[in-house]
């Protein structure tokens, strides 16, 4: 697994980034942003040698350490002997911002995108679990607003372990905009609402999707509701009346992936 600690400096915003997959992504779509690459000096196998031929390529420095400065470095994160130090600007988050960067990103996709849009969630560990959720699922993007909603933070990204510097998270500045750009791509918006006549089981979403799931407390807000083109629930067997954002994500996304798999 990856994570991230943070520190302030002039220069903006120091991470540790921990684990194969967390710094091989950031190598893939942000090596500038990489200062150092610290690899366990035992890890002398085949993907301690990938990886170390990967950052050469990249052009960043690779550094051999003992497995203790490595813990010390991860903080009780788990770093399978690979710790990357990266820097980004003090006012970003991890990942892309932006409407033009969902654009670019959509532009760029060889199939149909699947999309996590989440309205409102608050809470920096709902978030994380979201994040940590979609990438599993194989989403290509989150979207959030930039008003109301978390941000990635470094509490967002420990609980997402890894997940936020491979998955970019696009801030948008009006959400019902973006998905009527998202519709006018052709890409079928379908909200998590508990009073939905149809469960996900029953709609399709199998090609370019984009699934939409509320804040912790309110669901979907009336506006996000009136932009989806269909709504769907979960069915609940037992006594709970609704689910925890993050779960209720991950259903929604692999019912999406299974459609996709048929």
């Amino acid at each position: 697994m990856g994570g991230f600690e943070s520190t302030e400096s002039a220069g903006g915003v120091e991470q540790i980034v921990c684990g194969f997959h967390a710094v091989e992504a950031w190598l893939a779509r942000e090596p500038a942003a990489v200062v150092e690459v610290v690899v366990d000096r035992r890890r002398g196998d085949g993907r301690g040698a990938r990886l170390r031929r990967e950052v050469a390529r990249a052009g960043v420095a690779v550094r051999l350490a003992e497995r203790a400065e490595l813990d010390e470095l991860a903080r009780a994160v788990k770093h399978q002997g690979v710790v990357a130090r990266v820097r980004r600007a003090a006012s970003g988050d991890p990942g892309q911002t932006g409407q033009a960067g969902l654009n670019r990103l959509l532009d760029a996709l060889d199939g149909p995108p699947l999309l996590l849009i989440l309205d409102r969630v608050q809470d920096p560990h709902n978030l994380g679990a979201c994040l940590r959720t979609a990438d599993g699922a194989g989403a290509d993007a989150v979207v959030v607003p930039k008003g109301g909603a978390c941000p990635v933070t470094p509490a967002v990204t420990r609980v997402a372990a890894g997940a936020a510097g491979r998955l970019p998270v696009f801030r948008v500045s009006n959400l019902a905009r973006t998905m009527e750009g998202l519709q006018q791509r052709g890409i079928w918006i379908t909200g998590g609402d508990a009073a939905a006549g149809r469960t996900l089981y029953e709609v399709d979403l199998g090609a370019a999707a984009a699934i939409v799931v509320g804040a912790e407390d309110r669901g979907l807000r009336r506006l996000t509701r009136q932009h989806c083109d269909q709504l769907a629930r979960i069915p609940l067997a037992g006594s709970v009346s609704s689910l925890n954002v993050s779960v209720a994500a991950g259903v929604f996304l692999f019912e999406a992936l299974r459609q996709r798999r048929r």
